[in-house]
């Protein structure tokens, strides 16, 4: 199960609207994708309530009797929207089970500090240094008609963080949010010069959400959303939506550590039962 983790330190740097967009490809490419919000605020929630039914389906958490998020059954490939603030403990975590994790920068001094404390940190963590987690970073809100992306480039650049261009600043991006949407759920001629900047972004994650079968591999029988996260929606949106905003995935950012990840006996490459648990949030492969 592919898990892509969107993580800047700084609130308001776009992860929400980059993480709803990568989501949004993946239900398009026919794979049971789960969008799930570790924020506070709750944004990316807030986005899945307001996606029309008839659009390819993008699962929230799902909640058992003893109140733990899990992800739904079913599901193949996770997106995980962090919040701002996130570092040390809390930031081990996630990459302790991410694959991959993009770092959204917008242009301004603020931004590029705190994307470059983000990163900094990020190299220090072994996952991320001996390459099983691979991360990289993408600029956001670009004005077109200034050098801010190409700076943007040159920042990363010094910095050796693999960098996949920009998106530009544009209302296409606040409308479709507002209506549940993404800019791949719109005709192409309404997005192309948006779509084009995402070129790089999904070459660049393709290999990781779309891995290309082993050659020796028995047939698999594709599992579309039509059968899996249409299902799913009607029943896992209520227990969503009984999570008072902040208060059980705040905790689980937000709350003492006194827990610790799950260590099994046998070292592995990649935990494949238990993925994540701590106070109250459980991410199984």
């Amino acid at each position: 199960m592919p898990v892509i983790a969107v993580v800047n330190r700084k609130g308001g740097s776009g992860k929400s609207t980059f993480a709803a967009h990568v989501a949004a490809w993946c239900a398009r490419q026919g794979h049971a994708v789960m969008l799930g919000d570790l924020d506070r605020q709750q944004s990316s929630r807030t986005w899945l309530r307001q996606r029309p039914p008839e659009l390819p389906a993008i699962s929230p958490w799902t909640i058992d009797q003893r109140n733990v998020l899990r992800v739904p059954t079913g599901i193949t490939h996770v997106v995980l929207d962090t919040p701002g603030g996130l570092q040390g403990f809390d930031l081990a975590r996630v990459v302790m089970f991410a694959d991959a994790i993009v770092i959204p920068v917008s242009p301004s001094l603020f931004d590029r500090e705190a994307a470059a404390a983000t990163h900094e940190e990020l190299a220090a963590l072994p996952r991320v240094a001996g390459g099983r987690c691979r991360v990289a970073g993408i600029g956001m809100r670009v004005d077109s008609r200034t050098r801010a992306g190409d700076a943007l480039r040159e920042w990363a650049q010094a910095r050796n963080l693999p960098w996949l261009g920009t998106l530009r600043e544009t209302q296409a991006y606040v409308r479709c949010l507002e209506r549940g949407l993404t800019l791949f759920d719109l005709p192409a001629p309404q997005a192309d010069i948006d779509l084009a900047q995402w070129g790089p972004v999904i070459d660049w994650l393709r290999p990781l959400l779309q891995p290309p079968p082993a050659a020796d591999a028995p047939p698999v029988r594709a599992t579309t959303p039509s059968r899996l996260a249409p299902s799913l929606a009607p029943r896992l949106q209520p227990a969503q939506e009984s999570l008072a905003p902040g208060a059980r995935l705040s905790s689980v950012l937000s709350g003492p550590r006194t827990l610790q990840p799950v260590v099994r006996s046998q070292p592995v490459a990649r935990p494949s039962g238990l993925l994540f648990e701590e106070r109250g949030l459980l991410l199984k492969r």
